[in-house]
């Protein structure tokens, strides 16, 4: 049986005459997940991360973190055994990264010398270099920012990291980065995370379990990913997933024994210049380490067409189809996981595999 690290048992949070932005909310988070808070604006999800900690208190109601009652020690030294990371990283203008991140640390009286040491070595755990470290954060992008703020979270080295949708400023491509890197981390760090968002797509990469949350601050459903997907509690939460979720489910459910068919191939020199002879079909263009480059179209071997998203043997089938769609030629590219060509999938097979899964969840009903 799962151990909880975080109780939360019959909470409100009441603000003078207004309805509760937290209304009665029960659950428990389990020690060492990641357990994903979303729903629209005003839901009450940002508060009751925050009555975590304390940087709100709850009107009624009881929390406990690690069996332990949070209104039980002082305020500051409760949000200093967690860690925090914000929106905006929330980082000090006028503090090198190694000071921003040494800052809980120092505060826990740690010596400078051990604080900066830390730092370093948790530069790396983020992906950044040692020399980022000597920056201001006005020198860093915003990815690198909050990378800054999560290896800052983590100086500690605290049980529990409270995250307020820290990736939702920056751009989706470094929002997807950001998202795998975190993954990364959980694997190898184990923290209890409890994170805020308003995307239901991120809520579903990166939640071990998902709280859905209503307006008026009432919990919806508390479930995995897959079992809101593919079993909504309620009208409000079919409405708040959406239409596309059967497509989103499909990120559950692995992609066996999908056929890998051979694909004609062109090596070429530079993406720019390619070297291929037109062709009655679609060619693969790949580079000297067998990495795609790109399409070349049916009767004209000169113009590389961009290839769509890459398929990886063990991926799931929303990965199979999404490859095979978005494929100019219709043949979704397989690759190694060095990146190398395994060859192609193509897409009357995937849709073939989803029915072949759908009626296999059918029967176990």
């Amino acid at each position: 049986m799962t151990e909880a690290m975080i109780d939360f048992s019959n909470v409100t949070k009441s603000y003078q005459g207004g309805q509760p932005a937290v209304d009665q909310l029960s659950m428990s988070i389990d020690k060492g997940s990641i357990t994903v808070f979303v729903g629209p604006s005003g839901c009450g999800k940002t508060t009751s991360l925050r009555m975590i900690n304390r940087m709100v208190e709850p009107t009624s109601g009881t929390i406990t973190v690690g069996g332990k009652d949070v209104l039980s020690e002082p305020a500051a030294r409760l949000r200093r055994s967690m860690g925090y990371v914000m929106q905006s990283s929330g980082l000090m203008p006028h503090r090198t990264v190694l000071d921003n991140i040494a800052t809980v640390p120092r505060l826990n009286g740690v010596s400078k010398t051990d604080a900066r040491k830390r730092a370093t070595e948790l530069l790396d755990v983020v992906g950044l270099t040692s020399v980022m470290g000597k920056r201001y954060p006005a020198q860093l992008s915003g990815g690198q920012q909050q990378r800054v703020g999560v290896a800052r979270a983590l100086a500690a080295d605290p049980p529990v990291l409270l995250m307020d949708e820290p990736f939702s400023a920056v751009d989706p491509v470094v929002r997807d980065e950001l998202q795998k890197e975190l993954l990364r981390l959980q694997r190898d760090l184990a923290k209890t995370i409890v994170f805020v968002t308003h995307d239901i797509d991120e809520a579903t990469i990166l939640g071990d379990k998902v709280a859905v949350f209503a307006v008026g601050g009432k919990l919806a459903q508390y479930a995995t990913p897959e079992e809101i997907l593919r079993a909504p509690a309620n009208d409000f939460v079919a409405s708040f997933v959406g239409r596309d979720r059967g497509f989103r489910h499909l990120g559950f459910t692995p992609a066996k024994g999908l056929g890998i068919h051979q694909v004609a191939t062109s090596n070429i020199s530079s993406k720019n210049e390619p070297q291929v002879m037109a062709s009655k079909d679609w060619t693969l263009l790949v580079d000297g380490a067998n990495h795609p480059v790109g399409w070349a179209a049916p009767g004209d071997g000169s113009v590389v067409v961009p290839g769509g998203s890459l398929y990886r043997p063990g991926d799931s089938l929303r990965g199979a189809l999404d490859a095979a769609l978005s494929s100019p030629s219709g043949l979704g590219v397989a690759v190694d996981d060095d990146g190398a060509v395994l060859g192609a999938v193509t897409a009357p097979e995937v849709l073939a595999a989803i029915e072949s899964a759908r009626q296999v969840r059918e029967a176990a009903l």
